[in-house]
Parts: structure tokens; C-alpha cells; sequence
């Protein structure tokens, strides 16, 4: 199924010149949203994993509802300050500035084979430092699913020595 259509574009949100790709219009009906979370899996339907890790926010809407389907847990990946308990965390840089990721320091056990799950790939920074985030915690990423990858940005010609999967590709902004 091409999906492309129903992603809504809106440009220059959150700044002028990014042109934001908007995914609730996949979410909000149930076939698609069935369909996105089962093609999500479906690259990774024979691999071990005991964890999906769900990035902050839209992430945690995919995360869920594949580990349930997948039978693991969830742990979670926010924005420095957002979690409760004792964290570690990792800087990266975005598309359009710098920022902070943290995850609670027992979430992730050694040896867990983790699957990364979140909307969008762009400049891999998030990726890269929720990577080293579960790998400092000793689990070893089985991959990546997302919905939306942007080879423009560069993200995914960082992290190819990862899995990662995508639904659809946007060549230019």
C-alpha cells in the first residue's frame, strides 16, 4: 500500500524551510494505523527481540501497539528532564538544533536485543543517540523501524551498519 498520500505536509513548521511531515492523518484511521504498525514489524517478523524502544513522542504511538503485537516490553526515550527516576543521557543534534535524550537507567538489560521504533529518519542524530544510550546500558540493537525516512538529511547512510527499515522515502525537502 503507498501511504505517501495520506502523510500530510506542512511547510515551514517547526521553522522556515522544513517541511513537516505529519502522521496523525495515519493514525487516525484504523486501517491505515493496522496496516503501518503490521508493515513496521514485517522487516523484522523473524528476528529475536525482548524490547522496543519508542522515541519521544510520536514513537511511543508505534512502540506500543507493536510490542504488544510483538509480545516484548517498551521502554522510552524523552527529552532530558521528562522521566522520573535515575537517568542516562546522551546530546545529539537535529535537524534544527541541538538537544538532550535521556532513558531510565535500568530499562534496558544486558544483553537484550532492542528494536528502535519512531515516525521519521532524518539526520540519524536521535538514532544515533538512543544507539549509544542502549548500547552503554549493554543491549545490542536488532534495528530500526520507521515510518518516514528523509535520505536527504543523511540519517540513513550514517546508520548503515544498523538495520533499518523505513515505509516510504522523500528524495528532497
Amino acid at each position: 500500500m503507498d501511504i505517501k498520500p495520506y502523510i500530510r505536509e506542512i511547510p515551514d513548521w517547526p521553522i522556515k524551510g522544513v517541511s513537516f511531515k505529519d502522521i496523525t492523518t495515519l493514525l487516525q484511521d484504523p486501517k491505515l494505523f493496522t496496516y503501518v504498525v503490521d508493515a513496521m514489524i514485517e522487516p523484522f517478523k523473524n528476528t529475536e527481540i525482548d524490547k522496543i524502544v519508542g522515541i519521544d513522542a510520536r514513537g511511543f504511538l508505534l512502540a506500543t501497539p507493536i510490542a504488544y503485537k510483538i509480545g516484548c516490553g517498551v521502554s522510552l526515550v524523552r527529552k532530558e528532564g521528562k522521566l522520573p527516576y535515575k537517568t542516562i543521557k546522551e546530546s545529539y543534534q537535529k535537524e534544527y538544533g541541538l538537544d538532550v535524550l535521556a532513558m531510565h537507567e535500568d530499562t534496558i538489560k544486558k544483553g537484550e536485543k532492542v528494536l528502535i521504533i519512531d515516525d521519521l529518519l532524518a539526520t540519524g542524530g536521535t538514532i544515533e543517540a538512543t544507539i549509544r544510550m542502549i548500547e552503554r546500558l549493554g543491549g545490542e540493537v536488532v534495528g530500526g523501524s520507521f515510518i518516514i525516512n528523509l535520505p536527504f538529511c543523511g540519517g540513513s547512510e550514517k546508520l548503515t551498519k544498523y538495520n533499518m527499515k523505513w515505509l516510504v522515502s522523500y528524495d528532497e525537502e
